[in-house]
This record gives C-alpha cells, structure tokens and sequence, in this order.
C-alpha cells in the first residue's frame, strides 16, 4: 500500500474509527430498516444528483479533497465550479459535486454516514434502489412529496407498479431540498433505526421541524449526466444508476473511461477507492484489495497516534497565543485535523494537482455513448 494510501487510511480512522472500518468485515448485508436510516437524508433529492451523490459516497477521500476544494473557492459556483476541477484525478461523480458544496460539506462532515452510503452503493444497489422508492412513497403518502416551482415529482407505470421521480423544474437550475426525516415521511416505522437529519448550512436559516426548504438555485445543467433506470421485478431489484457517458466524459476530460459503463449503467470504479477498505471480504476480492497486515495495521495506528497528539498540542498552543479559530459546520469540529493528511504534504497533497433514463425501452446514441431521449429528463438523467 502506498504512502498516500497509508496516511488517507489512517485520517479515516481518525474520524471514523478503526472500529468502523475494519470491523465492518461482515457479509451481512444491510437490512431494509438500516438502508432507510441511511438514505432518508438524500432519498428526496431528484434524481440526477441522488445518483450522483451516491456514487461519489463510493470515493469518500475523494470527497474530503472536493469538500475542501470547494472551501477553497467559494466565488466559483455551478457549472464554472465543474469546469474548474475538469483536470482533477477525481472520479467525475465527485467533480460534478463541486457545484453543491453544501452536499460536500454534509459528506464531508459526516464521513462515517457518507461510508455507509457508498458501501451500500457498492455492494447492495438493487436493495438501495427498494429503499429510495419506498422513502418517496412514505413522502407521498405523508403528503410531504410533490411538485413545486423548484422541482417536478411523477409516477412511471409499469403495469400495477409505479415509481416516483423527482426532476429539476427547470433541467438547467438545481435545487437541493433540506427537509427533516422525522417529518418528510411521516411517522417512522422503525423505533429501532430512527432517522438521520442533517439541517441546512446556517445561512440557510433555523433547523427545520416540518416543511421543506430549498437553497439557491444552482446553474448546473451542464453538471448532470445521472439518473436512474427504474425497473420493477418483484420490487425495484431491475432499477440501476445510469450515466450519460457524453456528459460525463465533458466534466472529466482528462481520466473518464466510457467503456466502463455498459449501456450507459454505472459500475464503481476501484481506481478512486484510494485504500479506503470494502465492507466484505468478497468486494475486496472483487476489487483486488488486501486487507493490511498486523505490520500496516500498527503502522496506520502509530500515524493516527501521532498526528492527533501533533493536532492536540497544536491547539493548545493555539488556544495559548489568544488565536482566533473561524466557526466550524456541526459535526466538523475534529475534521480538519483528521485529514490533514489528505491535502497537506507532497505524499498525499492531490488537491492542487490531481486533481435517467426512464424504464422500459430505452436508446442510446451509440456512436457517442450518450442516451438519446427526446422527452428531457426521464429518471433523472438528461441530454
């Protein structure tokens, strides 16, 4: 394992806890009740930038170097944000996220939920896709889901079954929904796995109790190239993230490789896992991923060691010359320091230099890759 790997190992652990990572050696799949728990956050997002969160939760150090990309660079927004990190070495997934930084920053702060994400993604997409559809008709029934001025809620028929879809009212303008578990999808059903809430940024307003808020419309357009393929068999075990390769291959010039994505269908690529360990032993097998040894595993702890003690008495000297610290997002107050190791230092500093389709028939521009749909957004993916 490389020495990039090594520290971006070790700063997970920091945050998440050796505990999380490696004891998570299970091949228990997660249950539908833990599935809900986890996506109840994002399950409202429309579709293209749910499929696009949930496949950059598959990369989460590369999230962390976005996040603070994004932190960097305020003043670029949108599509310019995008076309700003085109070059990077970061999967395009977590490129395109670089025009909703507020999304970033919820996985970035919250890493050990971002990891459940993209473990499930990884390992249970069928079962994710069950879950999505389930929340969204929880929302509906709840009357907490429906058309807007920001966004667009339909039904797809497939005989009996129906699944609901979520779009951008106006496929060039974005808005990311911020709305409360506990009230979206009315009363839980599971006392065990309550759900998570994360609020809005603080510029957004309070914490939200009941109702649905949307931030700033976001000019992203251009930044789309997900969706879903929402197919029904026994349940929504045929549904799958799509990708349109002609988008995604203008957001990431300089390492997109088409050929990965089978009629348009997106498949996790290991090459941004950065070390980050698998859940089971059979997706590290699959991936080409060996678990460390006892020699890895102590060092990975003496560098954990290290850098918090390094982290600890840098604050203390801090907190001695009367040095003002800016205000932190909840829940971040230790991440900083956690991943100094991921932008900081020539090993691992990759931040500056690396960087929908409806269901049924469907028809793809073969000569370009891309899906060819006349209708506009049809699961979440567009032209």
């Amino acid at each position: 394992m490389n020495r990039r790997h090594l520290l971006g190992f070790s700063a997970l652990a920091l945050t998440l806890g050796p505990t999380v990572l490696w004891a998570q050696d299970s091949k228990k799949p997660f249950t539908s009740e833990q599935l809900d728990q986890i996506l109840a956050p994002i399950a409202l997002y429309p579709d293209a930038l749910l499929s696009q969160t949930l496949m950059a939760a598959t990369y989460p150090l590369e999230v962390v170097e976005a996040a603070r990309w994004t932190q960097a660079n305020p003043n670029l927004k949108g599509d310019a944000a995008v076309q700003a990190v085109k070059t990077k070495d970061w999967d395009v997934s977590v490129k395109s996220l670089v025009a909703f930084p507020q999304t970033l920053s919820m996985m970035n702060n919250n890493l050990d939920w971002t990891q459940k994400v993209g473990d499930a993604m990884i390992g249970q997409q069928k079962d994710v896709a069950d879950s999505i559809q389930r929340l969204r008709a929880k929302a509906a029934a709840a009357g907490n889901l429906k058309t807007t001025p920001q966004q667009k809620v339909t039904t797809q028929t497939s005989g009996s079954n129906s699944a609901i879809v979520i779009e951008p009212a106006n496929p060039e303008l974005i808005y990311v929904p911020y709305y409360n578990p506990t009230w979206a999808y009315g009363p839980w059903p599971y006392p065990a796995y309550p759900p998570v809430y994360y609020p809005p940024p603080p510029n957004y307003g309070a914490a939200l109790a009941t109702g649905m808020m949307f931030g700033v419309g976001v000019a992203a357009g251009a930044a789309m190239f997900g969706g879903w393929h929402w197919g029904w068999s026994g349940g929504w075990g045929a549904s799958y993230t799509t990708v349109n390769v002609n988008r995604a291959t203008s957001i990431s010039v300089n390492n997109f490789d088409a050929n990965r994505y089978r009629d348009g269908q997106w498949q996790h690529d290991p090459a941004h896992r950065d070390g980050v360990p698998y859940r089971t032993s059979a997706e590290r097998e699959r991936y080409n991923q060996a678990r460390p040894g006892a020699q890895q595993r102590e060092q990975f702890r003496g560098q954990a060691a290290n850098r918090e003690a390094g982290t600890a008495a840098n604050r203390d000297a801090a907190a001695n010359r009367g040095a003002e610290q800016r205000p932190e997002a909840r829940g971040s107050e230790n991440r900083s320091s956690a991943f100094d190791g991921v932008d900081r230092g020539g090993q691992v500093n990759r931040d500056y230099d690396r960087g929908r389709s409806s269901w049924g028939d469907r028809s793809f521009d073969r000569g370009g890759g891309g899906f060819e749909r006349g209708g506009g957004f049809h699961g979440g993916g567009r032209r």
